[in-house]
């Protein structure tokens, strides 16, 4: 493509006069090549500015910058990763404009939200594509994803080939590193679904109100806004947006869908999904396409996966489904079969007489979350295994401590991704909160012996929580990702628990 097409829309400061055939897009020097167009776009770690020279000894025809280096060929903007963005969508042919978005974004229930809407969108014989933190998907198709949000160019690709195996939504969790980078362009969403905010990503961020105000980026893109005001940030953005917007909630009822005589156990959650009457908000009836579906909802919804949050997530992916059009009664129907997400409450077979559940719970709100779940219905004791990660924020440690100490029975406090941090030091910051309390802990570094400490001390209807890695298989210790699914490990300590057991019985 002609460096002049690939402009297109985007303005520059300075370019000039020189218009090459441009057959590769990179931001990192290792994958430039011959004729390639290379993005000099400021990290946290790195500058690609201090990379511009390198790239062009390596084959980079022309550099896309947003300061002046005093290079050939160099492309001067005031916003490398917004122009690097559009350019990339030049690349593929602007296929954005070719499906329709469903964003969901937020601390926790971003995965969640996501696939129980593409699960209702693909039964309702929908064409879909998802991109989140497990994986992404093209219909029944699996990618692999290594963002959340993917890369500029690896999300035009990507849409591009949601284009040619023809996707009609694309359902996607919004992170805000992406919105901060402008990775996702000039797309614009059908739906805007805004979850709950609590203190994560501030090694990114650096302050909530940053963290919130990336987030809220997403909403300035949107058509219709979908937001929980049971979350005081959800309060304050329903204030700020300014596109049409509605409000959900199980305690607010100032919310204009509300969740009713919720009942909850080990099995699922059952509540009852009631709304406002619609006629006072004047313009959302031309809104809703489908006409057959009454203006009002009083369904119950049955869910099951436990707690609290699936009450809130089956909400947010009801009313998206609906707004949308779609046959309420058939929303119900397969929210009440959908199968359960892997990493989220997941609970690992064990054929013994304790649980074990894993989830992907690695920020204060997310971990109070799935112990309010498994508080609500425990028998004997709650037992916590779970680390924070290195290179990250170290301001949670010590919150995500204290929560966990105050509800559990017992901590195995161990590594999550340590990184290039000293994993005994990681601990120790998370200890400063569990000193707050007087639940007992144990502290264990290596996560594979903590999670065999779990199991031999297991006893009868114990549940054992394995907070922190979820849909995760691996470990990253150094810069290196090691192997370690603990759907496997748990198998492998329990066998060796039947084996001792087994033993002690001769």
């Amino acid at each position: 493509m002609k460096l002049n097409n690939l402009l297109k829309n985007i303005k520059h400061v300075k370019k000039t006069n020189f218009n090459p055939e441009i057959k590769y897009l990179s931001c990192s020097t290792e994958d430039v090549k011959e004729n390639c167009l290379f993005a000099c776009l400021k990290g946290v770690n790195y500058d690609g500015h201090d990379f511009a020279k390198k790239a062009i000894s390596s084959g980079a025809i022309a550099v896309l910058t947003e300061k002046e280096l005093n290079i050939p060929n160099q492309i001067l903007v005031e916003n490398s990763h917004k122009a690097y963005a559009k350019m990339c969508a030049n690349f593929y042919g602007n296929p954005a404009k070719k499906l329709k978005f469903i964003g969901v974004t937020g601390t926790n229930g971003k995965t969640s939200v996501t696939k129980i809407i593409k699960e209702i969108l693909t039964s309702q014989g929908k064409t879909v594509g998802l991109i989140g933190t497990i994986q992404n998907e093209i219909n029944y198709e699996i990618i692999n994803s290594n963002n959340t949000t993917p890369t500029h160019l690896e999300f035009q690709k990507l849409l591009n080939s949601m284009v040619e195996k023809n996707c009609e939504y694309v359902v996607m969790e919004v992170s805000s590193h992406a919105l901060v980078q402008e990775r996702m362009a000039d797309t614009e969403f059908e739906i805007a679904i805004f979850t709950n905010l609590s203190q994560d990503h501030l090694d990114y961020h650096a302050t909530m109100k940053n963290y919130f105000n990336a987030k809220k980026m997403l909403f300035k893109r949107c058509k219709t806004a979908i937001i929980c005001i049971d979350d005081s940030y959800g309060e304050q953005l329903l204030k700020e947006v300014e596109c049409r917007c509605f409000s959900f909630a199980i305690k607010n009822e100032k919310a204009d869908f509300l969740a009713k005589e919720i009942e909850m156990n080990a099995d699922g959650v059952k509540y009852v999904l009631q709304t406002k009457n619609y006629a006072e908000k004047g313009n959302s009836k031309d809104f809703i396409e489908n006409e057959e579906n009454e203006l009002t909802v009083n369904e119950i919804i049955k869910f099951s996966t436990p707690g609290k949050f699936s009450v809130y997530n089956t909400m947010a992916a009801f009313i998206c489904c609906f707004l949308l059009g779609f046959n309420k009664t058939e929303i119900v129907k397969i929210l009440g079969s959908c199968k359960p997400i892997k990493g989220r409450s997941e609970k690992i077979k064990t054929d013994t007489n304790f649980t074990v559940i894993c989830d992907y719970a690695h920020s204060p709100g997310g971990l109070k979350n799935i112990l309010d779940s498994i508080n609500s219905y425990k028998k004997t004791r709650v037992i916590t295994l779970f680390g924070c990660g290195g290179d990250r924020d170290k301001l949670k440690r010590p919150k995500m401590g204290e929560i966990a100490a105050k509800n559990s029975d017992f901590l195995i406090i161990t590594s999550d991704n340590p990184r290039t941090e000293k994993p005994e030091k990681i601990i120790d910051d998370i200890i400063n909160g569990v000193k707050k309390t007087n639940t007992p802990y144990v502290k264990i570094s290596n996560r594979k012996k903590a999670i065999f400490y779990a199991i031999k001390n297991a006893k009868k209807d114990d549940i054992i929580l394995l907070a922190g890695k979820g849909h995760e298989t691996y470990q990253v210790i150094g810069t290196s990702k090691i192997d370690m699914d603990e759907r496997e490990i748990v198998k492998e300590a329990v066998e060796e628990l039947l084996k001792e057991k087994e033993n002690q019985s001769f």
